[in-house]
This record gives structure tokens, C-alpha cells and sequence, in this order.
């Protein structure tokens, strides 16, 4: 009987153990052209495994900046793949960076634009102002010039920039009419938060580097919250995550 019983007091002590192990959020820092995607991993997460997930939304740069810095996140899902290695070369990530889906470019807009020439249209006179991510801490920002360059537009349009410091800055231009177009990330424009808004096209895969975007598990998440920062980064490598980013507009590595 007291053996039975020891055995029932372990058991309850180890259940509590993990409950409290899960009590606090997994804080999941994310490039800002996750931020309408990310809502379905998170439930789809936590119907598999139960545990919360919170995020924190900036560029890749920033992001990674900031985890130098002592911020406490958990895992970091950026928008590359050289942020979140930086950070494993210089210890601030206890994974290598695995890439889970690739992001892709497009222009956008809310106005009478004509996208029948592309990324060469926007040296046209009829378009004064166009917004994209800051390409120091932005990689899509980063392929928006490189695609400028590809159509050898970028000595035109250059005057007309307007800089964001992250895709969703990049909206807000947009949406405030501060700029006639936007270079977006499809997975921003497919959206059903953003349906009916304006038009958009996509960017020609071959003007611009491949965006292939990388998670691992930070140091801070290693430490504090081991567990579950492990079955975050396995569920967002899985088949399950796979087909949320597909059918969010990404491309699957």
C-alpha cells in the first residue's frame, strides 16, 4: 500500500511538473511576413500539443539584434537564413537554422497602378512613391533591390523609395497611401485579413535571390524552456506545418 501510494504522489508530482513547465507562453520571435500565418501554427501547435505560443513580430534584423541584446525569446522563425546562423556561430542558438518554407515576393497596391510592366513600371512617371522593407535588417527588403537591379531600374526608382522597417510597416505605407506601391510577401497580400484589398502581382522568381527563412532555438529557449521550444521546432519542420505554409503562399523547401 505505501509503495502504491509513493507510486501515485510520483506520478502526480511529475504531472504537475509538466504542467507547470508549460504554465508560461512559448515566446516565438517572427519575421513580420509571418504575422497572419502565424496565428494558424499557433493553434494548429497547440491542438497537438496543448502548449501556448506567443509571438513577438519585427524584422529579421531587429530580431536578431535583440536576442543579442538578452532578449528572453524562445525560438526565432526569421525571414532568412544568415540572421538566425549568425546567431548559432555566435551562440545565441543552441540548433543550426533549418529552412522551413520560402517567402515570396510581390508588389502591391491600392491604387489604379498598371502592373502590366512589373518591377520595370515602377520607374513609370505615374508612380511617385514606392515603400519596401529596410534591406539592412530586412531580407525582403534586401531582394526588392536585388530585383530593381535586375530590370535595371533601381537608378530610377531609387529616388522614390520609401523605407519600412519591416513588411508590415511596408502595409502601412500602402494602406495610408504614403506609397503608391509596396514590395509585399505573398504570404501578407493572400491573407483573408487582407481580402478585397487592393491588387497585387508577383515578383518573377528569377530576378531575385531565393528567400529561403530559417528557424532555431534560441539559447534563452534552450535554458528556460527546453521542451517545448523543441516541439515547436520540430512541429514547424513537420508535414502538418508544411501544408499551412502552402496554402499561406509560401514555397515549401
Amino acid at each position: 500500500m505505501k509503495t502504491n501510494m509513493i507510486k501515485i504522489i510520483a506520478a502526480i508530482s511529475l504531472m504537475l511538473t509538466t504542467t507547470l513547465a508549460f504554465a508560461e507562453p512559448l515566446t516565438v520571435a517572427i519575421a513580420a511576413n509571418l504575422k497572419y500565418v502565424f496565428d494558424d501554427l499557433a493553434a494548429e501547435f497547440k491542438k497537438e500539443t496543448g502548449i501556448e505560443t506567443q509571438s513577438v513580430l519585427n524584422s529579421s534584423g531587429k530580431i536578431a539584434t535583440q536576442v543579442r541584446s538578452g532578449a528572453p525569446f524562445d525560438v526565432f522563425m526569421s525571414a532568412d537564413m544568415e540572421f538566425p546562423d549568425g546567431l548559432y556561430k555566435d551562440g545565441y542558438a543552441s540548433t543550426t537554422a533549418k529552412p522551413y518554407a520560402y517567402g515570396q515576393l510581390v508588389l502591391w497596391t491600392l491604387k489604379d497602378v498598371d502592373f502590366s510592366k512589373g518591377v520595370a513600371g515602377l520607374a513609370d512617371a505615374s508612380v511617385s512613391k514606392v515603400a519596401i522593407a529596410n534591406p539592412r535588417v530586412a531580407p525582403f527588403g534586401k531582394q526588392a533591390l536585388k530585383a530593381l537591379d535586375y530590370y535595371k531600374v533601381r537608378a530610377a526608382v531609387e529616388p522614390k523609395l520609401v523605407y519600412g522597417e519591416n513588411i508590415t510597416q511596408v502595409s502601412q505605407y500602402v494602406d495610408s497611401n504614403a506609397a503608391d506601391v509596396g514590395f509585399s510577401a505573398k504570404s501578407i497580400v493572400v491573407a483573408p485579413e487582407m481580402a478585397g484589398k487592393g491588387k497585387w502581382v508577383e515578383v518573377p522568381a528569377e530576378s531575385y535571390e531565393p528567400i529561403a527563412q530559417g528557424v532555431v532555438i534560441l539559447k534563452h529557449g534552450s535554458e528556460v524552456n527546453g521542451e517545448a521550444a523543441r516541439k515547436f521546432y520540430g512541429f514547424v519542420l513537420s508535414e502538418k506545418a508544411r501544408a499551412i505554409f502552402a496554402k499561406n503562399g509560401y514555397k515549401l523547401p
